[in-house]
């Protein structure tokens, strides 16, 4: 395992061999964009009232700012660099190891309705279940010999960050009726296992690791026309920003950066929180039918969280790809099974968690949820151990909190760009060979929470830099 790895203690609960996990998941959900959050705008009641009985970890932070290495990484435990996918279109080795395969290694029915982003051509990766699945091989995986005759069809892919600023508002694009048949499948599926009126063969007794994976709120920012209306007039957007002098944190991932009128920046703004609502009121959905299923919730591990966030105009961007907080920061919730968390002496409420933490720590926090070992380094992807660690210390009390070069979370982009979180301290790095390459910087997020200044030359923080780029060096950034 890699050097946080730890074995799990096995935190069980009373009478339970192997406790039922729900892993909620979003996609491109900025972290403060939520009602637990702070956010006074946003409706969130689901994840509010999670959040009253859970650990909220308040600087959780995604392996990679974009979506496939953010999600293989969280996947495999590890950072882009040890599982081999830095890039949109990678992906890991077939029959990786996985928390999925892991589970389902010790005993788990590993089911996942929606979006994984796998893009080789073994598409489980682990669950024994794909249900509504987003599964598509990119051509590139099967090394054609000759397609020439087979052009591409004309198209963007993608429209330009100006574009999906612009036409932002009332509609039902292909996310929204993706996340629709999600919750359709998601709700069969619940019956279907666990009830099964049909055939009496429910398969309930076996434990259950069920993700629920949408694909809102990532654009295009299309909204249900109640949801918008009603935040039109309340969201206040990100208006008149400075744009940072800096080839990389001062351009947007696609194109120019976006230049829009307050009226558009506002629509943009309320289609996002709209969407965010409406990712809300699935999760909603999807709880109450495990209830009308029979379940307790009190007894189950629920996990929420996002593979990166949005940058929404904060700085003068949109999209994900840099390392600001809105985008290399995501919303992270775990709530223990009722039993844990009185006996963890919670008192009925949650809990902040400040240390910084990673997406990657999720493999050996839900190994450690179910009761099963974590995999010897050999049987990891590359052989190369976890990069990440159980947080069941963070939210037992068993560590107050974690010093040092421990309290950090490491994100890379694009194989060529870094970012390490020391304490306050975020430290930036780009290779000689980055797209946009730039400077070092370093941002204290104590003294600079709206991340407005480069302090790499501060005198007080000389010797906190010579340690980053250590770091850096040991991580396989040189230059």
């Amino acid at each position: 395992m890699g050097r946080r790895g730890v074995a799990p203690g096995c935190f069980m609960i009373p009478g339970v061999d192997r406790p039922n996990i729900l892993f909620l998941m979003s996609d491109q959900h900025r972290a403060d964009v939520a009602g637990f959050a702070g956010d006074a705008v946003v409706r969130t009641p689901t994840l509010d009232r999670l959040a009253c009985e859970s650990a909220v970890f308040t600087s959780a932070y995604t392996p990679s700012p974009i979506c496939v290495p953010a999600r293989q990484c969280l996947m495999a435990g590890q950072l882009p660099r040890t599982c081999g996918v830095e890039r949109f279109g990678q992906d890991l080795p077939p029959f990786s190891m996985t928390f999925a395969k892991r589970l389902a290694q010790f005993g788990y029915t590993t089911a996942c309705v929606g979006k994984l982003h796998h893009m080789g051509p073994e598409q489980m990766q682990g669950w024994t279940h794909r249900i509504a699945p987003d599964a598509e091989v990119s051509r590139a995986h099967y090394e054609p010999i000759d397609d020439t005759a087979y052009p591409e069809e004309g198209g963007t892919g993608k429209w330009t960050n100006q574009k999906e600023v612009l036409r932002a508002g009332v509609g039902d694009g292909p996310y929204q009726r993706f996340d629709e048949r999600a919750r359709a499948a998601t709700l069969d599926f619940i019956r279907d296992h666990w009830v099964d009126p049909f055939y009496d063969r429910p398969a309930g007794a076996r434990p259950t690791l069920l993700k629920v994976s949408l694909l809102q709120p990532h654009y295009p920012f299309f909204a249900d026309a109640d949801k918008f209306e009603y935040y039109l007039p309340r969201v206040v957007p990100y208006a008149d920003e400075a744009v940072w002098d800096h080839p990389s944190l001062g351009r947007t991932q696609h194109g120019p950066n976006v230049q829009a009128s307050p009226r558009e920046l506002r629509r943009a703004t309320a289609a996002y929180y709209a969407m965010v609502e409406k990712v809300d009121t699935i999760f909603g959905d999807v709880l109450a039918g495990l209830e009308r299923a029979g379940h307790d919730l009190d007894d189950w591990w629920i996990v929420y969280t996002s593979d990166h966030g949005e940058m929404l105009g904060e700085h003068g961007l949109w999209e994900k790809s840099r390392f600001f907080e809105g985008s290399v920061k995501v919303p992270l919730l775990i709530r223990p099974p009722r039993a844990l968390r009185e006996a963890w002496g919670w008192g009925g409420g949650g809990r902040a968690v400040d240390a910084n933490v990673s997406l990657i720590d999720l493999f050996a926090t839900l190994c450690e949820a179910g009761g099963a070992a974590l995999p010897a380094k050999s049987e990891t992807v590359s052989g190369a151990g976890l990069d990440g660690r159980s947080l069941v210390p963070l939210m037992s009390g068993e560590a107050a909190g974690i010093a040092g070069g421990e309290n950090e979370a490491v994100s890379q982009f694009g194989g060529t760009d870094l970012m390490i979180r020391r304490g306050d301290l975020k430290y930036l790095f780009f290779a000689s060979d980055s797209p946009t390459g730039g400077p070092e910087v370093l941002i204290d997020l104590g003294s600079d929470p709206g991340e407005l200044r480069n302090a790499i030359d501060e005198p007080r923080h000389a010797d906190a830099v010579m340690d980053f780029r250590e770091r850096r060096g040991a991580l396989g950034f040189g230059g």
